[in-house]
């Protein structure tokens, strides 16, 4: 028997027989040309894009979920992007090759850039534009390669990698379940598994190194683990976390339709964190009371353009309309740092604390005040809320509100129709934010708590540094009296507070953080149902009781150690699946 362990990226468990799949390199023809020949590789290109386009509409149809659909309209507007294309254009002009060689060298430029951006996500866009490019070689050379694998019975596909495009060709109701050598759960192949309901391993190292076709393999999607030739014994435990993860499914499924009321009443409402529009059909079916965050930026990172105030406006336009009447909290562009926009060109030795997020918009007011246009235009088709990033006083706050209100004005000078009562809030994610909530909160309808930042920042330590990763502690005291001082504050004004960071996703912070007096908690999708099935069991003095016993320790250590035993005294049968 083999064990191997990765990242659970789609939930549940299947048995079944392995089929292992391993890519053979694409090799593009680097080849120079002479200058008369330019015209011919303009040619092939255009050409390839065309088959490309076509090979990708293929995959549509109307029996795939939204966000299916919405994965292979990212990877067509990437096609139609100008940028892309007059970029592969040039060089070929510019250095006599190929069109091969210019489309994975100008494809790889994209791809090593959000790579190496220190984000997870941005991350794992990559690997679209790798696709893509595969996409256009397989054109230009006429290979298919959703040929290379053809599924005649049920089995669980073990491979290196995989490509949307890929699994898109695939039959998916022959595949029982998904193991991968590498990715991530933020990568596009993981969202589409989890829409596809496959169950799915990923990031398990060499599993198509040392997987035989044929052998008997059992995948725990809820544990990211997979078993390969199973001995007896295994076997039988295996069955019986299986029946454990079914009962605990069916009793989270419960929670759907309830409301998030404490036992004695009180309500702490449960929002959902999104990236783009793929995750909308997720929060819809999760029980979410809205949206508490929807991250604009990554509207402007999977592509060589920026995009138009028509482009952010009809995606602003869909999710509301899409999540309507609920909620939708859209934060306006937070770029800089480790999010990385090659058009925009910021290139700084200290980016986390650098040109950012507002700071950035307020020096860019063309770009800023074109998606608040946006913005207001889309406001009319739902519940929208708008949330400016990183704010560090009065000083930027009433800066961002002049210009909202500057293009108010615009709007209805040109008898634009918006929300003239859409509501208006700021980020508190730095320490001077923070200690001054009390005067922010005169100027705004609501906070919402980024602890990623809020906790960097506090504590001085870099969240993406290996080497002081130990110092990234939720728990520490100066962050939970941070969270309490501002909840506090904008109490005292009239205005309520949510917390959109890390800590919500986490059930072990859930009643710790309803006892500090969050008003919402927005959270990704798959942790919502388990903290409401929480906070529904227990009353909120309990809760604050917690809050109160927490508040008067000294390290984040303590904190740690009497926050599990509390949680695992309390709820131990909801931590054993």
């Amino acid at each position: 028997m083999r064990i191997f362990k990765g990242i659970a990226a789609s939930e549940g468990m299947v048995k079944g027989k392995a089929l292992v799949f391993r890519h053979a390199s694409t090799v593009a023809e680097r080849r120079h040309i002479l200058a008369n020949g330019i015209a011919r590789e303009l040619n092939i290109l255009a050409k390839a894009m065309s088959e490309a386009r076509l090979t990708i509409e293929e995959h549509t149809n109307s029996h795939l979920s939204d966000e299916s659909q919405q994965i292979l309209e990212a990877h067509l507007l990437m096609l139609d992007d100008p940028e892309y294309r007059q970029q592969i254009e040039a060089y070929i002009r510019t250095n006599l090759v190929s069109a091969q060689w210019a489309i994975e060298e100008v494809s790889e430029q994209y791809a090593t850039l959000l790579a190496e951006s220190g984000d997870e996500l941005l991350a794992e866009r990559a690997d679209d534009i790798r696709d893509i490019s595969l996409t256009l070689l397989d054109a230009t050379s006429g290979r298919r390669r959703s040929h290379d694998l053809a599924l005649d019975e049920d089995v669980i596909l073990v491979a290196d990698s995989l490509m949307p495009s890929e699994l898109f060709a695939l039959d998916k109701s022959r595949i029982l379940g998904l193991v991968l050598d590498g990715g991530a759960r933020a990568s596009h192949v993981a969202i589409l598994v989890r829409a596809f309901g496959i169950p799915a391993v990923i990031a398990t190292g060499r599993a198509s190194l040392c997987v035989n076709d044929g052998d008997e393999m059992i995948v725990d999607g809820s544990w990211g683990e997979v078993y390969v030739r199973a001995d007896l014994t295994a076997a039988q435990l295996l069955d019986e976390r299986y029946a454990r993860w079914q009962e605990h499914e069916a009793q989270l499924r419960e929670m759907v339709d309830l409301p998030t009321e404490m036992v004695d009443g009180h309500r702490v409402e449960l929002y959902a964190n999104i990236q783009g529009l793929v995750e909308v059909d997720g929060v819809r079916s999760s029980g979410a009371h809205g949206i508490g965050l929807f991250r604009s930026e990554f509207l402007f990172m999977e592509r060589a353009a920026l995009p138009t105030e028509e482009e952010q406006y009809q995606a602003y336009k869909t999710v509301l309309q899409q999540m309507a009447p609920k909620p939708v909290t859209i934060r306006t562009l937070d770029i800089g740092g480790d999010k990385v926009v090659q058009e925009l060109g910021i290139d700084e030795k200290n980016p986390i604390l650098g040109w950012r997020a507002v700071r950035f918009c307020l020096a860019r007011k063309d770009i800023f005040t074109t998606q608040i246009k946006a913005l207001l235009r889309a406001s009319v088709h739902g519940r929208l809320k708008i949330m400016f990033p990183m704010i560090s006083g009065l000083e930027e706050l009433n800066a961002v509100l002049h210009l909202l209100e500057h293009v108010k004005e615009e709007c209805r000078i040109e008898a634009i129709a918006f929300d003239e009562k859409i509501e208006i809030g700021t980020m508190i994610e730095v320490p001077s934010a923070a200690l001054s909530a009390d005067i922010l909160a005169k100027r705004v309808d609501f906070f919402s708590i980024g602890t990623n930042d809020l906790i960097q920042y506090t504590i001085a330590v870099d969240r993406g540094n290996e080497k002081i990763a130990y110092l990234y502690q939720p728990f520490h005291p100066a962050v939970l009296r941070s969270i309490k001082m501002v909840v506090d504050m904008a109490h005292n004004e009239g205005i309520e507070v949510s917390l959109c960071g890390e800590m919500a996703s986490d059930p072990l912070c859930s009643v710790l953080l309803a006892g500090l007096g969050l008003d919402e908690l927005s959270m990704g999708v798959q942790s919502l149902l388990q903290v409401r099935q929480i906070l529904r069991s227990v009353s909120s003095e309990e809760a604050k009781e917690l809050a109160a016993q927490v508040l008067s320790m000294d390290s984040y250590q303590t904190i740690n150690t009497y926050i599990r035993e509390w949680m695992h005294d309390r709820f131990d049968h909801l931590t054993t699946i």
